[in-house]
């Protein structure tokens, strides 16, 4: 069954509607300017009261600033985008922290990017931009031949979901602007729907 994470949590609606649809994981996001930032006491009251994994997402962190942040939360993972993401994934491992490196699908090609387990490769759409929550999906047939299990990001919705799962099979998936009812606004009901569709697939 597809894990399934459930990232940009910014209110608990949106927090409950994860837990309660049976989401493996959900994320904090930290990144500055983005619509979807939320604060570390507001993060760290979240991952007290749900028993699913909880990330914080972040870009551009030293490992010394991710460790400090994560563990301010009480997060179960890491996920830094940008500078330092490698190195912050390598530590936040040796930390005993569960492990997601991004890795912008354009940018780079995933057959050239060896992410050493247990870190997982997440798979997303390059921008210019942003990190991550485009809404713009990527050409899932570039993932063709890559080996191991990785997660799926990048314009996933409810829509589409049972067609990236039965095309590129990942170990899980990842969504946020595709669930929302406007910037930074989850909707329980996208949220509920996609994960069943996700777990179903």
């Amino acid at each position: 069954m597809t894990w399934v994470k459930i990232c940009g949590i910014t209110d608990e609606r949106a927090l409950a509607a994860a837990a309660e649809g049976g989401a493996d994981a959900v994320g904090f996001n930290f990144a500055e300017g983005s619509p979807r930032r939320v604060t570390a006491d507001f993060a760290r009251e979240c991952a007290k009261s749900v028993a699913v994994s909880t990330f914080i997402v972040t870009v551009g962190l030293t490992p010394d600033q991710a460790l400090s942040l994560a563990d301010e939360v009480g997060a179960d993972g890491i996920q830094n985008h940008g500078a330092h993401a490698a190195e912050v994934s390598a530590v936040a491992v040796d930390a005993g922290y569960l492990s997601l490196l991004p890795v912008p699908v354009g940018e780079v090609s995933p057959r050239d990017v060896h992410v050493a387990p247990p870190a997982m490769p997440l798979y997303d759409t390059a921008s210019q931009e942003v990190h991550g929550g485009t809404g713009k999906q990527f050409d899932w047939s570039l993932l063709d031949g890559v080996g191991g299990p990785f997660v799926l990001a990048g314009g996933l919705g409810p829509d589409n979901i049972a067609a990236a799962v039965a095309s590129v099979r990942p170990f899980g998936v990842d969504a946020s602007s595709r669930l929302e009812s406007a910037p930074g606004v989850k909707d329980p009901g996208r949220i509920l729907d996609f994960i069943e569709r996700a777990k179903q697939a």
